[in-house]
């Protein structure tokens, strides 16, 4: 039985020529009172140090060096914001699980991820992203948490999922699924995706177009 397609052509068209207009660095915010407007709907990236966030966001808008990918985890202790063709931004997160800083230091710039996640009307969605390789442990817990507090709908993303057999993601998609299940504010449908490779990115484009309700 084939699987019927999350989207229909016209609608991943519609997602792949937004997604290739113009999109632009904005500004890093090292607190609440220094963010943006918000005249734009916004989407937030969030997840483990080194889950691949960076990578995600420049395949995304097909930019090798818009969000910065360092080897050093942890480096994203401020929120970044990347501009699409005006229309919307994307959110850099600061990661959570390692960081090569203080404690005083990693809480300051968690805190700073938790309150804007609590005061951002113009927040349509979080995506929670997890490496296909390990799924769901238990320092998700405490993000997941959080985005249910804030009642702010957030979905999760399977990174690297090249890494791993087809039938191996699809296992790791359905526990993930389950896990989520009773979760408040949690979407669904856990997408797969491989910032190397492409895959799911159309279907990832498309979910953002439509939580931000825009058009190209």
């Amino acid at each position: 039985m084939t699987e019927e397609p999350l989207y229909d052509e016209e609608t991943l068209e519609a997602a792949r020529v937004l997604f290739a207009r113009q999109a632009s660095f904005l500004m890093g915010a090292v607190s609440i009172d220094g963010l943006p407007a918000g005249d734009l709907p916004e989407v937030a990236f969030a997840g483990r140090s080194n889950v691949g966030k960076s990578s995600l966001i420049n395949a995304l808008v097909g930019h090798k060096h818009l969000a910065r990918a360092s080897n050093e985890p942890g480096r994203t202790r401020e929120l970044n914001f990347f501009v699409l063709d005006d229309k919307l931004r994307l959110v850099d997160l600061p990661g959570y699980g390692w960081a090569k800083a203080s404690k005083v230091a990693v809480k300051k710039f968690q805190n700073l991820g938790r309150d804007f996640l609590r005061g951002r009307a113009n927040l349509k969605r979080a995506y929670l992203l997890i490496d296909a390789r390990h799924g769901l442990k238990e320092v998700d817990e405490e993000p997941m948490a959080a985005f249910d507090k804030a009642a702010v709908s957030y979905q999760i993303i399977l990174t690297k999922a090249d890494k791993l057999k087809v039938s191996e993601v699809e296992a790791v998609r359905a526990r993930t699924e389950a896990a989520i299940r009773k979760r408040p504010a949690a979407f669904p449908r856990v997408l797969a995706t491989s910032s190397e490779k492409g895959t799911g990115l159309p279907e990832l484009r498309a979910e953002i177009m439509a939580a931000c309700e825009v058009t190209p």
